[in-house]
């Protein structure tokens, strides 16, 4: 199967070089130096990756017969995608495919349905998960193990403990509120459950 692994950014510097938008837990792999990669649209490739770097936090690639910043800004917002067997998994137990999570139920512990993985965001601090809510809204998850407390992949769903404030923006008000009224606000502490509080971990 098909497997979005990279959108392609702006040109860096002179010689070819692109910044890439990383789609998947393993770059090292799926972007590596002779992966060759289809592109959307598919005129643009196949394209083959000569040479990858990290540059103050973001990925760079090099491809073949792409020599200078022009032919390097023509190719961005280019997606890049990856041919992956269905049936592969990570190396690591604790890992997964986005492939394997797209369209999962998003549940609370008791059951309470939340609603459906639509896309996973890859940010350099952690992993997200776009969920969108019965109502259509979406809302974003960390996929770190304090909140996702466990991927059931036969049950196809994601079960998760989020702090106050997460899920439903006015628990953080009351949350907040509580706060003032105890002092604690005065003191400068946050309210507990504060989403930009959350622990933090590796995907």
């Amino acid at each position: 199967m098909q497997l979005v692994v990279a959108r392609i950014g702006r040109a860096h510097g002179i010689k070819g070089e692109v910044t890439v938008e990383v789609r998947t837990d393993e770059p090292e792999l799926r972007l590596g130096p002779g992966a060759v990669l289809a592109t959307e649209p598919a005129a643009t490739g196949p394209l083959t990756v000569e040479t990858g770097r990290v540059h103050s936090g973001r990925l760079l690639l090099r491809f073949e017969g792409v020599r200078d910043r022009t032919a390097a800004e023509a190719l961005r917002n280019t997606l890049l995608i990856a041919e992956v067997d269905p049936d592969e998994l990570p190396e690591e137990e604790d890992e997964f495919y986005d492939h394997q999570l797209i369209d999962l139920d998003v549940v609370l512990a008791d059951g309470t349905e939340i609603g459906r993985i639509t896309e996973i965001s890859h940010l350099p601090s952690q992993d997200l998960f776009i969920v969108e809510r019965p109502d259509g809204s979406e809302v974003m998850i960390p996929f770190v193990e304090e909140i996702v407390t466990e991927i059931d992949l036969e049950e196809q769903r994601a079960v998760i403990t989020p702090p106050p404030g997460l899920i439903d923006e006015s628990e953080a008000v009351i949350a907040s509120s509580r706060d003032e009224e105890t002092g604690d606000a005065a003191s400068g502490g946050a309210a507990s459950g504060d989403p930009a509080e959350a622990p933090k971990g590796d995907a």
